[in-house]
């Protein structure tokens, strides 16, 4: 699998990076944990499917459901099931638009599943 490109669809990615504290808006510790993720990262070297649904070759085994795939020949993609995704919004100063459901390695490229998410911005 190669990815022509012409086929090629630039999007953004945050790694995950670990929980931090929160604190409540008078400065103490709220006891619930966020997600902190790195500052969002362009990749241009993958396409990004227009289809949703299942996979027609089951390359994601029992996955119930995903409504793109990303595919990509950079075996070094540091893209994983933790990461977030800006795909449909290039604009990363709003929520992010998609989650990572699975990531499928074979010998020469890389398939991973993604999920659309609706997330409301904090204040």
């Amino acid at each position: 699998m190669r990815t022509l490109v012409r086929n090629r669809t630039p999007f953004y990615y945050a790694l995950y990076e670990g929980k931090t504290e929160t604190e409540d808006e008078k400065g103490f510790y709220s006891g619930e944990p966020e997600a902190k993720y790195s500052e969002p990262i362009r990749y241009t070297v993958g396409n990004v499917s227009p289809a949703t649904g299942y996979s027609e070759t089951g390359s994601f085994g029992n996955l119930d459901y995903y409504d793109k795939v990303i595919l990509t020949a950079d075996m070094e993609c540091p893209i994983n099931e933790d990461s977030i995704l800006w795909i449909d919004t290039t604009d990363t100063s709003k929520p992010h638009d998609y989650i990572v459901k699975r990531v499928s390695k074979s010998l020469n490229g890389i398939a991973i599943a993604i999920a659309k998410v609706k997330v409301s911005q904090s204040a």
